[in-house]
């Protein structure tokens, strides 16, 4: 396999995820008036049930890797997201539906995991570091187009074509893997599973104080990013009437924000990771607050300040979630892969458990998002000002 196409394989392996949640976007109307109409507002816990299951399956699939190979996680992490897709698409009960998108959040952590653990072994230094910046542009790509995507599928084979298509997208990346690419976990390096080592491992993590407040700050920011995804449609539809064009404006904004990856680069090497999430903090905190303030005039006229709103939010996790992480896994680096397991589930699955209860508070206007975000914002940042106390405390311990 070329250096191209190794490229293209684990950008389609990361894009998993987005896809799987951000083509999901244009069926929830369709999904709320066939399976809950009653109570439309559940129709977004489609996306944070795979949220919540993605988590889940983030904290195992490193450490079953490492034990049993990249290929073996890869094709049963596959297995599982197709069948779960499957079961979605042949229900007509929501609940059920919920149960398989969980289940299929556990198997997206397969290939989303497995893709990194495999350019670590192929990889290493700057080279590891480029092969996974390109990826990862790759990667960000994928939000701009999947609801577009998502419009497309739906016109043509109804919202279960959604599911269908997730089977297809998966059949390819499993198949591309299966016959280009060997495994790249020899046996005498892999590691049998340890529970006692395991348990020791998180414990010394959630005793480092600097690694506790990231990870909390980390679940705050990446809770503000799912709520808006919870009802980022609903806003469209009916507190601005632009269904319709849905899919474009959010796929413009995404684009627009995925610039945040670009300008952190520059930013964090003149005023450091932490400075950098907490002034991006703050920008939120005024940018909400001025919205609760002046939200009389954020109605169907005011699509324009909710729009730059909206790219704020995606903009800050792009200042922000890649620094979180970093602070954590510094003090870490002697269980670095545990320590990325359990940085990754413990945020997302604590986050998708926020989200879910803020997407059930609709009420046709956006002040509920925002207002969720003005508070998450704000906890989050005065545990970055606290982080800072802590950290100029730790030399003298």
């Amino acid at each position: 396999m070329g250096r191209g196409e190794f490229i293209a394989l684990m950008a389609m392996m990361f894009a998993t995820i987005a896809f799987s949640i951000d083509a999901m976007l244009p069926a929830l109307p369709d999904i709320a008036m066939e399976l809950t109409p009653d109570d439309p507002t559940r129709a977004p816990l489609i996306l944070t049930s795979f949220v919540l299951g993605m988590g889940l399956g983030t904290f195992f699939a490193g450490p079953l890797s490492d034990a049993f190979g990249r290929r073996t996680i890869m094709f049963c992490g596959a297995g599982l997201y197709i069948a779960s897709a499957a079961c979605a698409w042949a229900s007509s009960s929501f609940e059920v539906i919920l149960a398989a998108r969980v289940a299929q959040g556990i198997g997206a952590a397969g290939p989303r995991v497995v893709s990194v653990a495999i350019i670590r072994d192929l990889f290493s230094g700057r080279e590891m570091a480029r092969i996974l910046s390109i990826a990862m542009m790759i990667f960000t790509l994928v939000p701009a187009f999947a609801p577009a995507m998502g419009v497309v599928i739906i016109s043509e084979f109804g919202w279960r074509g959604i599911f269908m298509s997730f089977i297809i997208f998966s059949l390819i990346s499993a198949l591309w893997l299966g016959f280009r690419l060997p495994e790249t976990l020899p046996l005498p390096n892999r590691r049998p599973i340890r529970p006692a080592l395991m348990t020791n491992s998180v414990r010394e993590m959630f005793a480092h104080p600097v690694v506790r407040l990231s990870i909390m700050v980390q679940t705050l920011v990446m809770a503000v990013l799912f709520s808006l995804l919870m009802l980022i449609q609903p806003i469209y539809e009916v507190v601005f009437d632009k269904l319709e064009s849905f899919p474009y404006w959010f796929g413009g904004i995404a684009l627009v924000s995925a610039l945040a990856s670009l300008l952190n680069a520059v930013l964090v090497v003149r005023l450091g990771m932490r400075r950098l999430v907490t002034i991006a903090l703050v920008i939120q905190i005024m940018l909400s607050g001025s919205i609760i303030l002046f939200g009389q005039q954020i109605g169907p006229g005011g699509f324009f300040w909710f729009a730059v709103w909206q790219a704020y939010v995606f903009f800050q996790a792009g200042l922000t979630v890649g620094n979180l992480n970093a602070i954590a896994m510094e003090p870490m680096g002697h269980i670095a892969g545990m320590a990325a397991s359990v940085i990754g589930a413990v945020s997302t699955v604590l986050a998708a458990a926020i989200a879910s209860p803020i997407g059930l508070l609709f009420d046709g206007t956006i002040r509920p998002l925002v207002g969720a975000v003005l508070i998450m914002s704000t906890v989050a940042c005065v545990l970055m000002v606290y982080m800072a106390r802590v950290e100029n405390r730790l030399p003298a311990e």
